[in-house]
């Protein structure tokens, strides 16, 4: 059992996890890891292996010797021989004349399909694997819509293409002290006024109304600070271009959440005829004014 912390890093979180007791399993895991690091770092772990793979080999040819017009004890042309040889290439220059050698390049030639399969399938399902470029406004603002306190965050797509069947999931999480006086971190939904729509792209704005049923109600600035609110967000749609699941995620800890500001209009008509979608708003906010049933704190 592991005892040494391993570190763990939320995505959009300004914080880590810490995990003790953790059984790591690097081998089992390095395919999803390979999958979720960056291509350079895919690259680098292909071309690290072949490497090591033929400079093992080349000792073996070393060992065993029999490569025809390879120069005595060289380790360099007993490594370009592995590379003709897993890349079956063969100029001829070098051959194997041992029996033993022979040996070798069976096992070789075994070990060259096996990763050449492997990093065909690994480049495949990693050229393959549809993501999501979601924004998220960068700040959260709780302000009053149509009389009503009212939670609100931005989304959009930043790809060309349109995510369809977009659901949106928003979770309040908060520390709370049961009656016995143990720590309890407690994840509650919100419910939005909108949760799906039919087809995502440049810009959505998710509203959660706080009423008497929403977590939210009675809650101040301090009161959110002392709890430590976050709200996590989650989106799941098709791509329609792959048509795979793709997802994001953001969270707004409580220094994200803005009190009496509003999200900027991004939309505006032009001649009664045209819309135009100003992004660079995305992330602006407007003040608002309290009004009598919403009072700001």
């Amino acid at each position: 059992m592991r005892r040494h912390p391993l570190t763990v890093r939320e995505p959009g979180a300004d914080y880590e996890i810490r995990i003790v007791g953790d059984r790591p399993t690097p081998l089992r895991d390095f395919y999803h890891a390979l999958l979720r690091l960056p291509w350079w770092v895919t690259i680098a772990a292909i071309s690290g292996s072949f490497l090591v793979a033929n400079a093992l080999f080349a000792v073996a040819y070393l060992l065993v010797g029999g490569i025809s017009h390879a120069a005595p004890a060289s380790f360099r042309d007993a490594f370009f021989f592995s590379v003709q040889t897993m890349g079956t290439i063969g100029y001829g220059a070098m051959f194997p004349e041992s029996t033993g050698a022979n040996w070798v390049v069976v096992v070789e030639s075994i070990t060259s399909l096996t990763l050449t399969a492997l990093a065909t399938g690994l480049v495949f399902a990693k050229f393959s694997r549809s993501t999501a470029r979601l924004m998220f406004s960068k700040n959260a603002v709780i302000a009053p819509m149509d009389g009503k306190p009212t939670l609100m965050f931005r989304l959009g797509n930043q790809r060309g293409n349109q995510i369809v069947d977009a659901r949106i999931r928003a979770v309040l999480m908060r520390t709370e002290r049961t009656a016995g006086g143990a720590v309890f971190y407690r994840m509650l939904d919100l419910r939005l006024t909108r949760e799906r729509s039919l087809s995502l792209s440049r810009s959505w704005n998710a509203l959660h109304v706080i009423d008497r049923d929403s977590p939210l109600h009675g809650e101040t600035p301090a009161s959110m600070v002392e709890k430590e609110i976050e709200l996590q967000v989650l989106v799941v749609g098709l791509d329609d271009a792959s048509m795979q699941t793709v997802h994001g995620r953001h969270h707004y800890f409580t220094g994200d959440i803005l009190w009496g500001q509003r999200l900027a209009d991004v939309l505006t008509e032009v001649d009664g005829q045209h819309l135009v979608l100003d992004l660079d708003k995305f992330h602006d906010l407007v003040p608002t004014e309290p009004t009598p049933d919403f009072p700001y704190p």
